[in-house]
């Protein structure tokens, strides 16, 4: 009895240590798509949690997999400081916009095009936490932006006050002409007088 005891103490002890090396490693946050037009700029955010101390050794690599699936390419890497791509479909059109001190490691990427479209990959290492997720965000560059539901809201809150205002200028104006009206009257009367 006293063997069974044991393997189920070392079996609920293991579990617990796996859910604490799980628990200590690098979280990676992104937004899930992004649509961006052709020809803008698009800032590609990526952030981060680690249950340890952000260190010198400190990595983040991003990397691209086109919507064809050819190849993985690297887009950017930063250690102790960033290192932008020496070649490739990026090279002078990436840059660092990220805050390591609040563990943020977004990018930028200029001038964006149809054959950007894919998915980049944001992935940190923090030392000791070397494990951990890889964020992704889907980006697609689209021709012009379509009219959406909060464009429509926008124009219609717009247009609302315009009208408003419109309305309230007449009245004003009105008022203005009644009273001058009024005055007038009063002014004539008092003169027959």
């Amino acid at each position: 009895m006293r063997g069974r005891t044991w393997l189920g103490a070392a079996l609920v002890l293991g579990a617990q240590l796996r859910a604490l090396w799980l628990a200590a490693a690098v979280e990676v946050h992104t937004a899930k798509e992004v649509v961006a037009v052709n020809g803008t700029n698009q800032r590609l955010k990526c952030t981060f949690s680690s249950s340890s101390p952000v260190s010198q050794k400190l990595s983040v690599s991003w990397n691209f997999q086109p919507e064809d699936l050819s190849s993985h390419e690297p887009v950017f890497y930063y250690l102790k400081e960033p290192y932008k791509p020496p070649s490739g479909r990026f090279k002078e059109r990436v840059t660092w916009d990220g805050n390591i001190e609040r563990n943020d490691v977004s990018i930028i990427i200029w001038n964006l095009q149809p054959s950007d479209n894919g998915t980049f990959t944001c992935q940190v290492t923090n030392w000791p936490d070397v494990y951990g997720t890889i964020g992704e965000v889907r980006l697609r560059v689209v021709q012009k932006v379509n009219f959406s539901e909060i464009h429509f809201l926008a124009v219609a809150i717009g247009s609302a006050s315009v009208l408003m205002i419109i309305v309230v200028t007449a009245v004003i104006i009105c008022r203005k002409h009644r009273r001058k009206a009024r005055d007038k009257r009063i002014e004539v009367a008092d003169a027959e007088l």
